[in-house]
């Protein structure tokens, strides 16, 4: 090869030159792919986002309706009938959270294996015997005929939207769920789905169940354990006593101190307002009422998609007459306290009749549940109303003895009543499921560890929880013990129908019967109107009890510990007009214990309560009531346990100078749970710890449970040194003393761990951020795919009964688990002027600009005002959408 056939070769490049050339092409394929990618799962995202203006053609529509939206995404429909409205509410439900409706109708119907696979089988066993489904399509085939139209036209708009789209266009979960499910499709909606939701929600607020399996527990355990830590005898009784203590009412207040007298409820009379063609329920006559002066993990199944009884379910609700308030008008205020969930549990949204009569009689705006027709908890032209929970005692269980297909009843065989049902599984077999039931409801050992462990050894809870110790009938020897549940959410009821009288209630009489149909979940119901009066009302279907009080599971083979019948109506406690000028629910007793009837022994203890009355009164005393003053009550941290902590502490030595410091700031603190406090830190580090070693870290541990409770339990040890619960030989404490120096030193160990050794720089709110966790695929297991869904975390103040109720679960971990779910305070002056907030926002879909946008909000305590007057709504509508009959 010549010189100049040389120089005509190209050079070959250098290795390093190569390299870089080839990482160049790859790192561009890279993001040419990632780039694809991006555009593929903005795509996928962006196409499940609703339509929210201009116009839309709708089968099924008789004349044109319209959706005004504001900046937060709230919708308000305008319709001209009642069918129109709800198929539009169903509709707008739909468009912004039909996964989440979806999901929640396959977990009230047992069937969360259809779309998720095996791993959910034992869930769907459980609630294939609780029978939910089976129980709403009995109450929407006993509905009036005006009641079940308005069901069906909601299911019909909710079809409407299926009409119109599928797999991920409906929501980007079903793009994820097709990976792993690819031939699932939703079925059409059925009014059977939207009731369902409401077994759901009684299962949420249910009660007692866990405090009695608890207690039947434990009640085995002592009688095994015979001997205490320090090897002293136990006495059952007594540590049930003193680990259950009965609500403190010479210290905390009762709802109704005073019971109104009232008219009575006519039997089968219904409200001009809310005329349904049949009467949904029997109404009890009524009696004279009688009037008092004032007194000073159980089911984790269903837990995991329902939602848990755990730290903070309850809620806080008071209201405020117009003498007390700067308006002169009554200001109404709620906050319920549930699961945190992303989506939130409500959706909020208003309901117009274009224009009000007897056959559309719909103005009425609040917060109601994705998939229910209807508004839940709000406010129409003349009326407010409020929830919290009852906390009364809905539900027994039953020890029954078995033997084959029969049980023992009265000294008698008698046949199980047998049902067999197939849960189908996603890429699985099916599993064929029996569901045996007694006369009492279902049988529920054998699904859940608890519920079995008490079959297995039933003895100890059955001798602590009857009149008298009752043996097995005679001749039983062959039988097994088995558990069943009672619980008045399993038979019919009319909860379903009562949403609309509420909704269209003119006066507190019409309140009252809205109350009398809402039987379960069994709820204090509050009221105010715009004459100036405000009111309270026990509703619900309550029992009445033979001969237990259903505090430990009974015997059923003996019939006189059968429910007897439901408390008449009438002989509920009401409250109208009291002369304190206020009413506050939050979950404490309704009234002094020498009530005709038996309620509950399971009240919450009533330190929130006792906090709001004391703040209004304080307030009251001061200045007339403003909203802004029932918005700053809502936030209020105080921590009643904190301060008894603090004075406790003040002559305790603790070792160690750091440990020193840390108690130096709780006896300097406010006793407010702030999210920016070292000293809340401490002080909920201090009570964990506390709580641990008193109960939790004995050779027998004893039941930590509910905080409420333990905040009298523990306030009681605090006044008695000598307790021997305060000596732990597992840990080497003697003493009262001493048990509060090892656990001062331990808070500060383990805060110096998570929070670093400067003191000054601990604080609350990161300790006990939240994280908005998807109810599904948020806990997938997949980081990219809960990264998807999933938001936060974000810093939040408050705490385990206080009354910004953030509960959060001792000796798990103390981030926010329970919340207020929504805030709300009604201005009976100016419903423009009231103001609204719950945890998330109103769109179910990922990354839409308001899945999250009112969390912030949320969790600094701010309210906005929702316009709900014509000419407040249209001036506040960012998005108009039009639906019209299509043709």
């Amino acid at each position: 090869m010549t010189d100049s056939q040389e120089s005509a070769v190209p050079s070959r490049p250098s290795l390093g030159v190569r390299i870089g050339r080839i990482a160049f092409l790859v790192v561009a394929g890279i993001v040419v792919l990632a780039v694809a990618a991006a555009f593929f799962v903005t795509w996928t995202i962006q196409r499940s986002f609703p339509q929210t203006s201009g116009a839309v053609e709708l089968e099924g529509l008789k004349a044109e309706v319209t959706v005004q939206r504001d900046d937060r995404g709230i919708p308000t429909i305008t319709a001209d009938s009642t069918d129109d409205l709800f198929y539009a509410e169903g509709f707008v439900h739909a468009q912004d959270r039909f996964f989440e409706m979806d999901f929640r109708r396959h977990v009230t119907a047992g069937r969360v294996a259809e779309m998720f696979g095996e791993s959910q089988a034992a869930t769907d066993a459980f609630l294939r015997t609780l029978g939910w489904r089976a129980v709403a399509e009995a109450e929407v085939e006993a509905m009036d005929e005006t009641t079940r139209g308005y069901y069906e036209a909601y299911a019909d708009g909710v079809n409407a939207h299926l009409a119109t789209r599928s797999g991920a266009e409906l929501s980007l979960e079903y793009a994820v769920l097709g990976i792993q499910n690819p031939d699932y499709a939703p079925e059409p909606w059925e009014p059977a789905d939207s009731v369902a939701w409401l077994k759901a929600m009684a299962w949420d607020l249910r009660g007692n169940i866990e405090d009695e399996t608890e207690r039947s527990l434990l009640a085995a355990e002592l009688s095994a354990g015979a001997d205490d830590d320090a090897g002293e005898a136990v006495d059952t009784d007594e540590m049930l006593a003193k680990l259950y203590p009965e609500y403190p009412f010479d210290e905390n207040p009762v709802i109704v101190p005073k019971i109104s007298t009232v008219p009575a409820l006519e039997t089968g009379a219904e409200p001009a307002s809310y005329t349904p063609s049949e009467s949904g329920a029997e109404i009890q006559q009524a009696t004279t009422t009688i009037e008092w002066e004032e007194t000073s993990n159980v089911i984790e199944a269903a837990s995991e998609l329902v939602g848990d009884v755990g730290e903070g379910i309850g809620s806080n609700s008071w209201v405020v007459s117009g003498e007390l308030t700067e308006t002169g008008m009554p200001l109404l205020a709620n906050d319920p306290h549930l699961g945190a969930s992303l989506p939130s549990v409500w959706y909020q949204v208003q309901l117009k009749c274009s224009t009000v009569n007897d056959a559309c009689p719909f103005d009425v705006g609040g917060f109601s549940f994705s998939g229910l027709p209807g508004i839940v908890i709000g406010h129409n032209q003349h009326v407010a109303w409020g929830f919290t929970n009852l906390t009364t005692d809905v539900t027994d269980l039953y020890v029954e003895r078995v033997v084959g297909d029969e049980y023992w009843r009265d000294g008698a065989l008698v046949p199980l009543e047998q049902r067999t049902e197939t849960i189908k599984v996603a890429g699985g077999d099916d599993i064929e499921l029996t569901i045996r039931s007694t006369v009492h409801g279902p049988i529920i050992s054998g699904l859940t560890d608890d519920f079995t462990a008490i079959a297995d050894d039933p003895e100890p809870a059955l001798a602590e929880g009857t009149a008298a110790p009752v043996a097995p009938p005679a001749g039983t020897d062959d039988a097994e013990y088995a558990v069943s549940l009672r619980w008045t959410a399993l038979d019919p009821g009319t909860t379903a129908t009562s949403i609309f009288a509420l909704a269209t209630a003119q006066d507190f009489d019409d309140f009252r019967y809205a109350a009398s149909l809402f039987d379960v979940p069994a709820q204090n119901l509050i009221y105010a109107d715009t004459e100036g009066n405000i009111g309270y009302q026990t509703p619900g279907r309550l029992p009445i009890r033979g001969a237990g009080d259903g505090w430990m599971p009974q015997p059923g083979w003996d019939s006189s510990y059968d429910w007897t019948g439901y408390i008449p109506f009438d002989e509920l406690p009401v409250s109208y007009n009291p002369s304190s000028g206020y009413i506050v629910t939050a979950n404490n007793a309704i009234v002094t214990d020498d009530y005709e009837h038996f309620l509950s022994r399971d009240w919450d203890y009533g330190y929130r309560a006792a906090r709001i009355a004391h703040l209004i009164e304080r307030r009251a005393a001061v200045a007339p009531l403003t909203a802004q003053d029932m918005r700053d009550i809502q936030m209020d941290d105080e921590m009643w346990i904190g301060a008894q902590l603090a004075t406790a502490m003040a002559d305790v030595e603790v070792t160690g100078s750091g440990a020193r410091e840390a108690v130096d700031l709780l006896l300097a603190w406010d006793a407010q749970n702030s999210a920016s406090s070292p000293a809340a830190a401490y002080a909920n580090v201090l009570w964990s710890n506390l709580v641990q070693n008193v109960f939790g870290e004995r050779e027998q541990p004893l039941p930590i449970g509910g905080q409420a409770r333990l905040f009298t339990v523990v306030a009681d040890l605090l006044d008695d040194p000598s307790d021997p619960l305060w000596s732990n030989p597992a840990i080497d404490v003697d003493g009262m003393e001493a048990m509060l120096a090892l656990s001062a030193e331990e808070a500060y160990d383990e805060l110096v761990a998570l929070q670093g050794d400067v003191p000054a720089r601990w604080n609350w709110g990161d300790l006990h951020a939240i994280t908005l966790t998807s109810d599904t695929l948020g806990t997938s297991g997949i980081a990219p795919i809960e990264a998807l869904f999933n938001r936060g975390p974000y810093p939040v103040s408050g705490g385990a009964s206080v009354v910004n109720a953030t509960g959060w679960e001792l000796g798990v971990s103390y981030a926010t688990t329970t919340v207020p779910s929504m805030r709300m305070v009604i201005d009976l002056s100016d419903f423009d002027a009231s103001t609204w907030n719950h945890l998330t926002g109103a769109s179910g879909h990922a990354f839409h600009e308001h899945y999250t946008d009112q969390t912030a909000d949320w969790a600094v305590g701010a309210q906005k005002p929702w316009a709900y007057s014509g000419k407040a709504v249209k001036a506040a509508a960012v998005d108009t959408l039009i639906l019209s009959p299509a043709g």
